[in-house]
């Protein structure tokens, strides 16, 4: 067991482990710490916890100090910067006539880089704007192409549901998302009505895809199968033979129509086929 605090340094992102170096922390504080990228400011998202070592990636990188107002006073100083450096950016690669589109400027909490974030339909020679930027800024540049969803999760904007999307809101990693899971529910196969802002099919597809396992056990893990009635399929229930009409994946239940103002709400093992009923 090891003594960690989870730390976020982005809307939406990653949780990262981190050592509290003997710091009194709480969720909602700023801290400041060393990572891969360099040191960084984030908010903690937990108190301090016991975490077992194997769910950790160690070495652990400890917590350098409790964000001050300096540091604070920095983090919006480096915010105004960035959408200055954006402007010239977007300045620079009109004059070398770059095919990109620039989505995002990241300065690093000690000014030590800046990441510029950048969409292009295919590889980008940015050699000479690398170092059109470098002689403005006078630091290390990086330039980092990222794919449309990355773009949504940076940009935000409104899903097809009304609300703020989800890689904006809470999603921390995406998860693959394929046609097949539309199929299974039952959905529309129209891309224009199963794709999200980015393009790309909607994340929420997954949220209950589990529902539709092909064990009808709603992906709780249990191995036995149960006969999922299908839509239009003759079933006989203890009040007569009726018609599926809807089918309730979550209440593992089905609407059955014993007559034109008479339908019934039945759970599924309580269903027989009207053809086996018939032999028996």
């Amino acid at each position: 067991m090891a003594m960690v605090i989870r730390v976020r340094f982005k809307r939406a992102a990653k949780l990262y482990d981190f050592d509290p170096n003997g710091l009194e922390l709480h969720n909602g504080m700023s801290v400041v710490t060393e990572t891969a990228r360099g040191v960084e400011l984030g908010e903690c998202m937990s108190g301090v916890m016991d975490v077992p070592d194997e769910r950790l990636v160690l070495p652990l990188k400890p917590i350098l100090r409790i964000a001050t107002e300096q540091d604070l006073a920095m983090q919006k100083r480096n915010e105004q910067a960035e959408k200055e450096a954006f402007d010239i950016a977007i300045d620079r690669i009109a004059e070398h006539k770059l095919e990109m589109k620039l989505v995002d400027v990241e300065y690093a909490f000690d000014r030590s880089k800046i990441i510029f974030y950048f969409t292009a339909n295919g590889r980008v020679d940015f050699r000479m704007l690398v170092k059109s930027l470098a002689s403005i800024f006078k630091t290390r540049i990086e330039l980092r192409q990222i794919g449309v969803r990355d773009e949504a999760k940076m940009l935000g904007g409104i899903g097809p549901c009304g609300r703020p999307i989800c890689c904006r809101t809470f999603l921390s990693d995406f998860t693959p998302v394929s046609i097949k899971m539309a199929k299974e529910q039952n959905l529309s196969l129209n891309p224009t009505k199963i794709s999200g802002i980015c393009g790309r099919l909607m994340c929420c597809l997954k949220y209950e895809n589990h529902m539709y396992c092909k064990h009808g056990c709603n992906g709780c893990g249990r191995r036995e199968r149960i006969e999922i009635p299908k839509m239009g399929s003759k079933v006989m229930t203890t009040m007569g033979e009726g018609k599926v009409v809807g089918i309730n994946r979550k209440e593992r239940t089905a609407a059955v129509q014993l007559s034109p103002d008479n339908t019934i709400q039945v759970e599924w093992e309580e269903l027989v086929d009207a053809s086996q009923a018939d032999n028996v």
